[in-house]
C-alpha cells in the first residue's frame, strides 16, 4: 500500500482558471460536494492572458448585432470545422454568461449610455467584446474566484494531477501529488472535469508558462478518452520578439482593435498585401483612404489587420521570411501614430507597462517589435456539446482543453465566452452524473494507486541517465522548427521520427535529490505528457492533407473542402499504447443553421 492523502468529492476540477473556476461554481450550485484542484496558485491563471475582452453578442454598441451573426463568424473563421451545436450554444449563451459576471461583481468598461462597452477584434462582424480596459481576463478571474471561495468550494492548490483512476470503464478518481513535499494524493470521485487548459510549453516561443504542458490531453487521452483535430494550434500573430527573456509573450489584440497597424521595416503597412486581389494598398494615396476603400469594399468595419488570427501570423510570417523584418525577427506594430498618448493609456495600460517595463519602449511614441507565438491549440478532448462529456463515463473537459467549438481556428475573444458557456455546463452536468449514482458510485483500487505511484518515482531509481531539461529543450526545438506555423511532409516525417527517439530517452531520464521542491522531477513528469502530446500534434498535422486555420502545409496549399472539409480526425491510444488516427465524419448543421453560413455579409 502507497502511503498517500485521500480525499472524496462528488465533482473534482482539474484546472482552477476561467473554466474551472465556472465549472465548480456550477458543480456547487447543482447540489455536488466540490472540490478544484491547481497546479499553481489560485488566481494565477491563463484565463489573465486573455485581455481583449469577452465574445458575446449583447448588441451594446451595434444593435443589429445577435447569436446567429455570431454563430456565422465563429464558423467561417474556423473554416466550417467547428461541431456546429457547440457554436450554437456558445453565441446563444455568451450574453446571459457575461451578464452573470456582472451580476457577481465583474466591472466591465461602459458605453455612453451606461452599458457594457464592447470593442472590435478580427473575424467579428461587429464589435463584440465585451472588456475591462485590456484586463478582462484578470477582471474574470477575479470574479469568478471571489464567487467559489465565497461558496466555500474547496481548493488545493500547487498539487499536479498525474494519472486518472478508473473503476472499469468508468471515472473513480484522480492521483497526483503535493509539488511541495512530494507527498502523493489521492481525490476519490465519480466525475472529474478536465480545465486544463493547453499545450504550448512543447515549443520554444509561446506565451504560454510553465503549466501549460498538455496533462489534461494527455490524461484523457492514456485514460481512454479521444482527442479530436489536434493538428489545428493557433499562432497568435503578436507575441513580444524582444528582450530574449520575454520572447513571446502575449501582445493583446486590443491593440490592433483599438486602431494599431502593422509595419514591416520599409514602414510598411503590408496587411493590405495579403487579402483578396480586388484591392491594393498602392491604389490609396492615405492610410485613411485606404481603410474606407477597404472597408467599404468588404462591407465591415474591420481593418485587415483584424482578420482572423491564422491569416494575420501568416502575412507576419512571409514577411519576415522575404527579409522585410524588424532588427529582432518581427515585425512592428504601430498604434503611436494612430492614437494619442492618453487614449493609449486608458484603452491599454497593460500594454504600456509591460512594454515600458520589460523592453525599455514607449508605445505611446514608438512601434512595438512583435511576432507569432504559440498561443492555442484548437483540437481537444472530443466532448458531447450539450454535457461536455467525453467518450469516458465520468470524464468532461471544459475551455481550452476541450475540442470541437473553434474548429480549424479560433477567433479573439470567443476563448472567454467559450470558458464561461461550456465551463458551466461541464460542471453541471458532472453534478446531475455523480448525484444520481446513489450506492453505485465507482471505487478506486489499491493496485491503480500503487501503479501511479511506481510510475511516479520511476525517475528517482534510474542513475546516470537522461537530464529531463535537455530533453525538454531538444522537444521544443523539434516542435518550433518542424510542426510550427508552415508544415510539410518531410519536416513532419522528421518530427515523428524525432519525438520517438525523445520518448524512449524519458524512460531513462534520472531525477536527483528528494521530492520536496524537486523541479526537475516535476519536469520529467510533464514529459511524458508533452512528448505523447506533441506526438498527437505531428501525427494529426501528417494525416490532414490540405491547409486550413491553424494548420498550413505548404505542399498541400489548398482547403478541400469536399473530403476534408468533412473529416474530423480522431486521436487515440491502441492497446500497445501507441497513437493511433482514424477519421469520423464531420456532424453536419441542420438546415436553418447552415442557411446561415451562406450568407453574405
Amino acid at each position: 500500500m502507497t502511503e498517500l492523502e485521500r480525499h472524496s468529492y462528488d465533482v473534482v476540477v482539474i484546472g482552477a482558471g476561467g473554466s474551472g473556476l465556472r465549472a465548480a461554481i456550477a458543480a456547487h450550485d447543482s447540489g455536488a460536494r466540490t472540490a478544484v484542484i491547481c497546479k499553481s496558485l489560485l488566481g494565477k491563471a491563463h484565463t489573465v492572458m486573455a485581455e481583449g475582452g469577452i465574445a458575446a453578442a449583447m448588441g451594446n454598441v451595434y444593435e443589429e448585432d445577435n447569436w446567429k451573426v455570431h454563430f456565422r463568424d465563429t464558423m467561417r473563421g474556423g473554416k466550417l470545422l467547428n461541431h456546429w451545436r457547440m457554436a450554437e450554444l456558445h453565441a446563444r449563451e455568451a450574453p446571459e454568461r457575461v451578464w452573470e459576471l456582472e451580476q457577481w461583481g465583474a466591472l466591465f468598461d461602459r458605453t455612453p449610455d451606461g452599458l457594457i462597452s464592447q470593442r472590435d477584434f478580427g473575424g467579428h462582424r461587429y464589435a463584440r467584446l465585451a472588456h475591462v480596459g485590456d484586463r478582462t481576463g484578470l477582471e474574470m478571474i477575479r470574479t469568478l474566484q471571489q464567487r467559489a471561495v465565497s461558496l466555500g468550494i474547496d481548493v488545493f492548490m500547487e498539487c499536479t494531477v498525474t494519472n486518472l483512476l478508473k473503476d472499469g470503464d468508468r471515472i473513480a478518481g484522480a492521483f497526483g501529488y503535493w509539488r511541495e513535499s512530494g507527498r502523493f494524493v489521492v481525490f476519490e470521485t465519480p466525475a472529474i472535469v478536465l480545465a486544463t487548459g493547453g499545450i504550448g510549453k512543447s515549443w520554444k516561443v509561446t506565451s504560454n508558462s510553465w503549466e501549460y504542458t498538455g496533462d489534461g490531453h494527455a490524461l484523457a487521452l492514456r485514460a481512454g478518452a479521444t482527442l479530436l483535430n489536434m493538428e489545428f494550434v493557433q499562432f497568435h500573430p503578436t507575441g513580444m520578439v524582444w528582450p530574449p527573456s520575454v520572447r513571446g509573450l502575449l501582445v493583446t489584440e486590443s491593440v490592433r482593435g483599438d486602431g494599431g497597424v502593422l509595419r514591416n521595416s520599409e514602414g510598411r503597412r503590408f496587411m493590405f498585401d495579403y487579402i483578396p486581389e480586388f484591392f491594393k494598398a498602392e491604389t490609396a494615396d492615405t492610410e485613411e483612404e485606404a481603410d474606407r476603400w477597404y472597408t467599404d469594399k468588404r462591407n465591415n468595419r474591420r481593418p485587415p489587420e483584424l482578420l482572423p488570427r491564422d491569416e494575420v501570423a501568416r502575412a507576419i510570417n512571409a514577411e519576415i521570411k522575404a527579409g522585410r523584418g524588424s532588427p529582432h525577427g518581427g515585425v512592428y506594430l504601430d498604434i503611436a501614430t494612430r492614437r494619442t498618448a492618453d487614449y493609449i493609456q486608458k484603452r491599454l495600460p497593460s500594454m504600456y507597462h509591460q512594454f515600458l517595463e520589460l523592453a525599455q519602449v514607449d508605445i505611446t511614441k514608438e512601434p512595438m517589435e512583435i511576432g507569432p507565438t504559440c498561443h492555442y491549440v484548437m483540437g481537444g478532448v472530443e466532448v458531447d456539446p450539450d454535457t461536455a462529456m467525453s467518450t469516458l463515463t465520468g470524464l468532461y473537459a471544459a475551455g481550452e482543453v476541450a475540442g470541437g467549438m473553434h474548429g480549424a481556428n479560433r477567433l479573439g475573444g470567443n476563448s472567454l465566452s467559450d470558458l464561461l458557456v461550456f465551463g458551466r455546463r461541464a460542471g453541471e452536468y458532472a453534478a446531475r452524473y455523480a448525484t444520481g449514482l446513489g450506492a453505485g458510485r465507482p471505487v478506486v483500487s489499491d493496485a491503480e494507486i500503487d501503479a501511479s505511484a511506481a510510475e511516479a518515482l520511476a525517475p528517482f531509481a534510474i542513475d546516470g541517465g537522461e537530464n529531463p531539461y535537455t530533453v525538454h529543450q531538444e522537444l521544443q526545438a523539434v516542435m518550433q522548427d518542424l510542426v510550427g506555423i508552415i508544415r510539410n511532409e518531410g519536416e513532419l516525417e522528421s518530427a515523428l521520427e524525432k519525438i520517438a527517439a525523445l520518448r524512449d530517452r524519458i524512460k531513462a531520464v534520472t531525477v536527483e535529490g528528494h521530492r520536496q521542491y524537486n523541479p526537475g522531477w516535476h519536469l520529467a513528469l510533464d514529459l511524458r505528457n508533452m512528448l505523447l502530446v506533441s506526438e498527437s500534434v505531428a501525427r494529426a498535422a501528417m494525416e490532414r492533407k490540405e491547409s486550413r486555420g491553424g494548420h498550413t502545409r505548404d505542399d498541400y496549399p489548398m482547403t478541400d473542402y469536399d473530403f476534408w472539409g468533412k473529416i474530423n480526425l480522431i486521436v487515440e491510444l491502441d492497446s500497445s499504447g501507441a497513437v493511433g488516427i482514424r477519421h469520423q465524419p464531420l456532424p453536419e448543421p441542420p438546415p436553418e443553421l447552415a442557411a446561415l453560413l451562406e450568407e453574405q455579409h
